[in-house]
């Protein structure tokens, strides 16, 4: 039997029609149309939108390795966690969309009805009660991130938001976050392990000139998700707990830390304009602290305001229904 023997040229045509071929049905499936794709939100009766982006479902290593550079306790073990794909907030919220919740569309609606409604009826979800200073900070608001605000601010923006768009958003979890921070990568930052080049994707201490920027203006992640290293840190759904990654819990699929009641600690991530880059890693994590709110003169604290946080700030993500749907 005669054996035939493919030329380099004959076996390099072969390869290529064989990526071709797999670059048609990649494309074939991403187009597929139950695919998860993005979408701009629009909050009614505002001109206000902002978009959103699909996360995959997937499994990563959650944590930080020993040997990773400036680890911290609490970034360990490291472990695998499964995720359920979702969406996610391409920016960080800004002063436009909380302000409607905040502040603004209260007053829409007194003036058009002709009614004062109580505090807590609007949409079924409770407001903000007037911040004690500027909540900007001199900085401006419109499209800058939110900033200042609670854990429970942002909860109650979630819900709010929720009732306003028939759609279920919230905060992540800190597994999310993680998961959507890290894009597919196993690396400190989401760009890899030098340092030197944060420049490009975020707002630090080096940078910033001493202040929260617009969002969007550094390099996306390979998920298109901005910012998520520095500018303002955010807020996650979970109670913070420095030894959780050593609990059975933490390997659960789609792991949570649920908060209760309990006003602090909560997760923080993702640094700061405020902060070093070491605080900017992936697998970095922070508690919220009552001296958050030291310059609060208000007894008890506000529960919306942080008037020493101007360097906190949040996202929202989206569940996936079971259909994928947009």
């Amino acid at each position: 039997m005669r054996m035939r023997i493919l030329c380099g040229s004959a076996l390099a045509a072969v390869a290529a029609a064989q990526l071709v071929t797999t670059t048609r049905l990649g494309a074939q499936a991403a187009a597929a149309p139950d695919a998860p794709a993005p979408y701009t939100e629009s909050i009614p009766d505002t001109k206000i939108t902002f978009d959103m982006v699909p996360i995959p479902a997937g499994s990563f290593t959650m944590g930080s390795p020993d040997s990773e550079a400036n680890r911290q306790p609490d970034e360990g073990p490291a472990h695998v966690v499964k995720v359920d794909g979702f969406y996610m907030g391409k920016l960080e919220v800004t002063w436009d969309e909380y302000d409607q919740f905040g502040f603004k569309l209260d007053l829409q609606r007194k003036r058009k009805l002709g009614i004062t409604l109580p505090q807590d009826a609007a949409d079924a979800v409770t407001r903000p009660t007037p911040p004690y200073a500027d909540e900007s900070w001199g900085w401006g608001k419109e499209k800058q991130p939110v900033i200042g605000i609670t854990h429970n601010s942002a909860v109650k923006y979630c819900e709010w938001l929720s009732a306003r768009t028939g759609k279920k958003y919230r905060l992540p979890t800190e597994a999310e976050w993680e998961y959507a921070a890290r894009a597919g990568t196993k690396t400190a930052y989401s760009f890899g392990d030098d340092p030197a080049t944060a420049g490009d994707y975020a707002w630090f201490r080096a940078n910033s000139e001493e202040q929260p920027h617009l969002g969007g203006k550094k390099k996306a992640n390979a998920w298109g998700l901005y910012d998520m290293h520095g500018n303002v840190a955010e807020w996650v759904g979970d109670l913070y707990a420095a030894d959780f990654y050593g609990t059975p819990a933490a390997t659960a699929p789609n792991p949570y830390n649920d908060p209760g009641t309990a006003l602090y600690p909560h997760s923080v991530r993702g640094g700061s304009w405020d902060d070093d880059p070491a605080k900017l890693r992936s697998a970095a994590r922070r508690a919220s602290d009552v001296k958050w709110s030291r310059r609060d003169p208000q007894n008890p604290k506000s529960i919306w305001w942080h008037t020493d946080a101007t360097f906190v700030g949040f996202r929202v993500v989206r569940e996936l229904d079971k259909a994928g749907a947009k």
